[in-house]
């Protein structure tokens, strides 16, 4: 049974590999936009939606709204949205805001379903992809999950008229999960059941019940052969489908929310009256559901429109939820298969932190010389690390015990693979790896002393860490203890989280990379939604600037300045800060914030209400000339330790203990993330050293 697992999750694999392939070397008719085909290749959640309610379901200017509210939906529950539309006779497989716009105000669309395909693409012609059309492109780009209202069927009279949708013949040839609100109630329900069961479509009811939904009511009066209770129970399902090699899809049926159940007996009443109508005009084939949709919305006043889009946003949301599902048990169990070892942290420790910021391939040369020449060959040593703030972070964190789930990108090149290779230990499945994308390298030059003397960096790809891509991942970080950005990424994504941060109360640690990147959350707002930052003091006195405050001209040299001037740069910002952890190279680090018991309180804020304020300044640890290897990741150890005695619950002493030996050992070793890095080797009751700083405690007011 064992092996069977395998070798489905084997072919599953494959499989989607196979159509991310296709994809790839797609003929010109298809265009996958660039957020869909990131997702596809690191097998993130995404959701494919059809058009037809945008060119022919709703009046405008409700469908060009259901539609952005579709999508907005989609992504507030971790998924990537992939509207799929014919535009000028290519097939779009998710659709910019610019796209959305021109498909619902396209002038004469056609509604475009499998037989329509061929003809609409020879004649550059536009429209809106019926289920079936959406299936077929949704499929070729190897999106496994489908979103609609409600599937076609048998028409009343269709065992006469012989009127069947394409929907259902479709379900029976295209291995897809298809989520709908069950089958449109002016169809012949029994029969369009009993068409599915003969084309090999497996049929199940979401939620409590097996009764199979009509659309507007969640009882047709007919019964689904299977149920699926949940994301994970309808998830597992649709695996196991895709891994058999079955070329028939899964109808997966939710009902209509109760609150909108209501007015369904009224609708019902109103269909009848329309379908009446309908055939008494002669209204026949793709014309009778765009008719008797119109009517009823005139009959019921528009509440027949109003329970269509909430059961279309209530699809959507069911739909995303599947989709990640999906997603996570097939991340899993690559997961299980490739690194064994991590399968010994358990699912709650892997969303108390993220980390979204950079990944790098350093190259650091130092010299041999006290004194570095420019413009000739000095003397010295190269080596090649990795590194990256966020990356460094993370790498510590997981060193020490805990599980953070890293947010990032890199290319699809020789450093990335190396880049995966040296990582294996670290939980990497947020690291997008992009094609026609170069991962970041940097180049630093240090001087005898470990002192930087130059650094050089191609650092083009963290601007592909955008708000679009990590709001894919907004489940996760809205359920963390602890979110931690670097200060590589776009100003945008700062903003976008710092929002998150505000709406679900999360905490923030804020690493500001260097004084010219610090500034980029304090250009707005967005600063307020901050926890935490662990600035050095230029980078300190670029957030005071920004935020148009007094600071020192020149930086002082003498270290009692340099404490009374952290101080007093670190106190506006702790109107809405929790804690700052400066840190000041040989003078130790500085932490700001509020008192209890004697200390700076380093534990999440519990409360809104301002209690006193301190400081306390730990002095750094002795580290000669000669033993300083480089002094890249020293920073990025200190806070990734100490933010892991956070997510413990230590102590605000032995936190910062332990981060100041994290940073011993990184200037100590060639890495910036030491890879002698333990629990152990860190720990301040372990380790016995006749230097060990006694902390100054000071009132801040």
């Amino acid at each position: 049974m064992r092996l069977l697992r395998r070798a489905s999750a084997l072919l599953l694999r494959r499989g989607i590999a196979l159509y991310q392939t296709r994809l790839c070397q797609n003929d010109s008719l298809f265009r996958v936009h660039p957020s869909v085909s990131q997702a596809l290749a690191e097998n993130k959640p995404v959701v494919a939606l059809e058009s037809t309610i945008i060119t022919h379901g709703m009046p405008y200017p409700h469908n060009l709204s259901t539609a952005r509210e579709v999508e907005a939906i989609v992504r507030a529950e971790g998924a990537t949205p992939a509207t799929v539309g014919v535009i000028n006779g290519e097939v779009y497989v998710g659709l910019s805001p610019e796209e959305l716009n021109h498909l619902a105000h396209c002038e004469s669309p056609l509604k475009v379903s499998r037989r329509d395909l061929p003809y609409v693409i020879s004649k550059g012609l536009s429209g809106g992809t019926t289920v079936s059309a959406t299936m077929i492109a949704a499929h070729r780009a190897g999106i496994p999950v489908f979103v609609t209202g409600g599937i076609g069927g048998v028409h009343r009279d269709g065992e006469n008229s012989l009127d069947i949708s394409a929907d259902l013949t479709e379900l029976g040839r295209t291995p897809i999960a298809v989520v709908s609100a069950g089958v449109k109630s002016i169809l012949d329900i029994g029969r369009t059941l009993e068409f599915l069961e003969t084309q090999g479509v497996c049929v199940a009811t979401y939620g409590a019940s097996k009764n199979f939904p009509a659309f507007f009511s969640p009882q047709s009066g007919f019964i689904s052969p299977y149920q699926v209770c949940n994301p994970k129970e309808a998830a597992k399902l649709i695996e196991s489908t895709l891994s058999l090699g079955l070329q028939s899809s899964v109808l997966i049926a939710v009902p209509v929310p109760e609150e909108h159940a209501a007015v369904g007996k009224e609708i019902e009443e109103a269909i009848q009256t329309a379908v009446t109508e309908a055939g008494a005009k002669g209204i026949t084939g793709r014309d009778v559901t765009p008719f008797i949709l119109q009517k009823v919305n005139e009959m019921t006043k528009g509440k027949s429109l109003q329970a269509n889009i909430a059961l279309i946003h209530n699809n959507a949301k069911v739909g995303s939820q599947i989709a990640c599902a999906l997603s996570k048990h097939s991340n899993e169990r690559r997961t299980r298969g490739d690194t064994h070892h991590h399968e010994k942290h358990s699912s709650d420790s892997e969303s108390d932190i993220v980390v979204i910021g950079g990944i790098n391939v350093d190259f650091i040369a130092k010299g041999k010389n006290k004194k570095l020449v420019f413009g000739q060959t000095n003397p010295g040593s190269v080596c090649q690390s990795f590194g990256g703030v966020g990356r460094n972070i993370a790498d510590s964190m997981s060193r020490l015990g805990c599980r953070p789930l890293l947010i990032s990108a890199t290319g699809a090149d020789s450093h990335s693979d190396a880049v995966f290779n040296h990582c294996k230990h670290m939980n990497t499945s947020g690291v997008a790896r992009l094609k026609e994308q170069s991962t970041a390298t940097y180049c630093v030059v240090i001087s005898e002393s470990g002192e930087l003397s130059l650094g050089l960096g191609d650092m083009d790809i963290h601007e592909t860490i955008t708000e679009e891509f990590v709001s894919q991942f907004e489940e996760q970080f809205s359920s963390a203890t602890l979110v931690c950005l670097d200060g590589n990424i776009p100003v945008s994504t700062i903003n976008y989280v710092c929002s998150i941060a505000a709406k679900y109360n999360i905490n923030i640690w804020f690493e500001p990379t260097d004084s010219e990147k610090a500034c980029k959350p304090f250009l707005s707002d967005a600063w307020k939604s901050l926890s935490y930052t662990s600035p050095n003091l230029a980078e300190l006195v670029t957030m005071n600037r920004t935020l148009g405050l007094p600071t020192p001209e020149v930086m002082p040299s003498c270290p009692d300045e340099v404490l009374r001037v952290a101080v007093a740069l670190s106190r506006p910002l702790l109107e809405h800060l929790h804690c700052l952890v400066v840190t000041l190279g040989a003078n130790g680090v500085l932490l700001c914030g509020e008192h209890e018991a004697g200390s700076v309180n380093l534990q999440p804020r519990k409360q809104n209400k301002r209690k006193h304020l301190c400081a306390l300044h730990y002095p750094a640890l002795t580290v000669t000339e000669e033993e300083t290897v480089n002094v890249s990741g020293a920073g990025d150890s200190l806070a990734g330790a100490i933010m892991a005695g956070i997510l413990k619950h230590q102590d605000t002493d032995s936190c910062v203990r332990t981060g100041l030996l994290a940073a011993r050992l990184s200037l100590l070793s060639p890495h910036p993330i030491a890879p002698t890095l333990t629990s152990g080797s860190v720990d301040p009751n372990k380790i016995h050293t006749h230097s060990w700083p006694k902390p100054t405690f000071m009132w801040i007011d």
